[in-house]
């Protein structure tokens, strides 16, 4: 007959069994997602770095030679859509906002009314162009944090909405689009607005040339 002692051990392991598989379950459920809304918790952050160049300015604007200085920067800078030109200057030169923007025009772009706050000082005589450049990212994206099958909260995942987030992020040509849309005049530009069907209108068509010659003599 077995002892009494050996008995009670013996009939605790059961208990101790479920127990166990219980708290690897509870183990399993600890990254469980939680956002049950169809909204994608990681969402693109716009980055702003800006970039400066002081320059020598006269009355006239700038001198030849630091047009071609500025030229050289805004090349090296390789400046594309979305940049954003401005000009820190204290005596409010119209002929250097004029000449900034004949070199900035050769990329396209245009020059911002207001210049951003930036360090350092500027010496009698000298005015500063800041160029602004920003950046979209996802952070956090991919997130595979969620390593159980089980969904008992009805929730997405945590890498729901990385894939659309991060390529859009990556393909937008203006990162500040992502904040607020580009703003109108409320005016219709009849130029503009026409361009695309008078260029329809003005293309001769494929076939106005008639079809080429074609020799059927052999060899």
């Amino acid at each position: 007959m077995m002892p009494k002692a050996t008995h009670s051990k013996l009939a605790k392991l059961p208990a101790i069994a479920i127990a166990l598989s219980l708290g690897t379950m509870l183990a399993g459920c600890g990254g469980m997602p939680t956002d049950r809304s169809l909204y994608s918790t990681k969402q693109p952050v716009i980055e702003r770095t800006n970039f400066t160049l002081d320059v020598q300015t006269n009355r006239s604007g700038l001198p030849i030679s630091e047009q071609q200085r500025v030229d050289g920067w805004f090349d090296t800078m390789e400046l594309a859509y979305g940049d954003r030109i401005s000009i820190d200057d204290p005596t409010n030169n119209p002929a250097l906002k004029t000449a900034v923007s004949d070199l900035a025009g050769r990329y396209g772009l245009l020059v911002s009314a207001t210049a951003p706050t930036t360090a350092g000082f500027l010496n009698p005589g000298q005015a500063r162009i800041v160029i602004t450049r920003s950046n979209a990212s996802v952070p956090g994206c991919p997130d595979w944090s969620a390593t159980s099958d089980m969904n008992y909260n009805n929730a997405t995942s945590p890498n729901y909405g990385c894939a659309t987030n991060s390529n859009l992020a990556a393909m937008i040509a203006d990162p500040l689009d992502l904040l607020e849309g580009k703003k109108g005049s409320g005016e219709s530009v009849v130029a503009s607005g026409t361009k695309a069907i008078d260029t329809f209108r003005d293309t001769a068509p494929s076939g106005a040339g008639g079809l080429p010659a074609a020799s059927t003599g052999g060899n």
